[in-house]
């Protein structure tokens, strides 16, 4: 596998002094409550809000799966990426502001405070198994495959390696730990990262990096197109399978449909990441965390679509698209490179597992074992009892890894099946934050209806996009919620709706041009590549 002696050794070291750290911090910090454990006791800043937002988001799914779905479908892709900073730029200014004020730990509490504890426990419920089944265990298989593939270790060697190696900071130190190692290894990632897209790119290139990207255009242009038409195909890798594109991204109108629910989903209401700046100082510092981090997003394409996207140019033999990624260090990253490169992949994979395993355990812990199991359970045994529930959910996604060995595109497949829930968990957020009518039946009917409008869309109108397909289910679900609420309340408020104070959307000058920036040189790219 071309691994070098150096490269082992430069790969061994990160380890060892990530281990080191994060023991050193879970040893040392002094944790008084659960407060502490789940929420780094509210003192986070703005850089490691947004160090953190990276490094638990960039993870094998975005370095592999999406450089994978970059060999076969091109730019296109990185809409995920783009999308997301403007996302973020929504969420910081006007989620944020509601969610801090209110003093909340975790979304399934909100929903309580907003509608009521059934709400609340069948989302805890929903976001749990999604967290294990879906997440964990695909984080898992792309960090075991690129194991295999770069190393030639066998698959389950290494995903158990990357579970010991996460484990070391996200069961034992609690979400301090898991940001402080999360800003180490964000700068390794996007070091390492930019070292891969750098080496490829200028082999294309003749050794210049801006000729080879140059070329890559020149010799597929294909694979730079930013949506797809009704007729778009592509070939898969391994399989020469012909498929449509358009299924994966249908048009230019995805912009404004179904991508818009995956991103609010996933950056806005999502466990996963959103604890980051729930455990901020300040919505000042959150909202810069978050500002932050939507900068950072821009520059993704880069480090994780154009290494696929050479990969194809280049002929890669590889047996599945997933192993573009692992295929251009292998074959382009030099010596000694290749060891911070693997270093920079397994932060990816290690920080974004300990942020689920985390957030996992702060859901189950908070939200169903405090609830409806011990009530009176000792703030110290909360602690233990999360503890305890990271380990299970690595032990279950470690055993669901053969499940995955069926699909094509680990990023596609995330993006389909998390896609099951997410039109109807944003309804119920969307509406019971910005509009004061909606009652608790009409959340439990978004509930219900979600995973089978979802399934039934699947199966019974196979040629529509999945993005459109949540898109639509948004709509159906938002007009049933609309309709209950208006026949329940007779058009009044409802007694739980939430009231605005005056300024409580107001952000500062710093974070308005961040905003402005942001938004210009994404509409520059869809204009000049669209």
């Amino acid at each position: 596998m071309q691994f070098s002696q150096i490269d082992y050794v430069i790969f061994g070291f990160y380890l060892l002094c990530m281990v080191g750290v994060g023991v050193y911090f879970a040893l040392t910090q002094k944790m008084k409550d659960s407060k502490d454990y789940f929420m780094a006791s509210k003192s986070l800043a703005w850089w490691a809000i947004g160090g953190s937002l990276i490094a638990s988001n960039i993870s094998a799914e975005q370095m592999i799966g999406m450089a994978g779905s970059g060999h076969d479908l091109g730019l296109a892709i990185a809409a995920y990426e783009f999308m997301a900073a403007i996302t973020l730029i929504i969420v910081a200014k006007y989620f944020l502001p509601i969610f801090l004020k209110k003093g909340i730990y975790t979304m399934p509490q909100f929903l309580e405070e907003r509608y009521d504890s059934r709400v609340r426990t069948g989302l805890a419920v929903f976001w749990v198994l999604l967290f294990v089944f879906v997440n964990i265990t695909s984080l898992f298989y792309l960090g075991g495959l690129a194991m295999r593939t770069i190393l030639g270790i066998p698959m389950i060697y290494g995903i158990i390696g990357l579970a010991l190696y996460s484990m070391t900071f996200s069961i034992f130190g609690g979400l301090r730990v898991v940001v402080w190692t999360d800003v180490i290894q964000v700068v390794v990632l996007i070091i390492g990262g930019i070292m891969a897209s750098w080496a490829v790119l200028s082999a294309i290139g003749d050794g210049h990096l801006i000729q080879g990207i140059v070329n890559l255009y020149e010799k597929a242009p294909e694979k730079f197109n930013m949506y797809f038409v009704q007729g778009d195909t592509y070939v898969e890798a391994g399989t020469g399978e012909v498929k449509s594109a358009y299924q994966l991204l249908p048009g230019f109108g995805v912009l404004f449909t179904g991508m818009w629910i995956a991103n609010l989903y996933y950056w806005g209401i999502n466990q996963y990441i959103i604890q980051r700046a729930l455990a901020a100082k300040s919505i000042y510092e959150a909202q810069k965390g978050v500002v932050f981090a939507a900068s950072l997003k821009m520059i993704m394409p880069f480090i994780v679509v154009l290494p696929g996207i050479a990969a194809f140019v280049l002929g890669a033999d590889i047996l599945k698209a997933d192993e573009a990624y692992p295929w251009v260090i292998n074959n382009y990253v030099a010596t000694g490179a290749k060891g911070v490169v693997l270093a920079a992949l397994v932060a990816a994979i290690g920080s974004s597992i300990s942020s689920m395993v985390n957030s996992i355990s702060t859901i189950y812990t908070l939200d169903i074992h405090k609830i409806h199991i011990d009530k009176n359970a000792s703030e110290k045994k909360m602690i233990r009892i999360g503890q305890i529930t990271g380990v299970c959910a690595m032990i279950i996604g470690i055993l669901m890894n053969p499940v995955l060995e069926n699909f094509g595109q680990i990023f596609q497949f995330i993006q389909e099946y998390t896609g099951f829930i997410s039109p109807g968990i944003l309804a119920i957020f969307v509406f019971g934050l910005f509009w004061k009518k909606t009652t608790t039946n009409a959340a439990l009917a978004a509930i219900a209806l979600s995973i089978p409008f979802s399934v039934g869309f699947k199966y019974f109108f196979e040629n529509l996009p999945f993005l459109h397909r949540m898109g639509l289910c948004f709509v159906i679900i938002s007009t049933v919620m609309i309709i209950i609420s208006l026949y329940e309340g007779r058009g009044k408020n409802d007694s739980k709706g939430i009231h605005f104070e005056s300024g409580i959307f107001k952000t500062s000058p710093v974070f308005n041009i961040a905003a402005m920036i942001i938004t210009g040189i994404l509409a520059a790219i869809y204009l000049l590549l669209g």
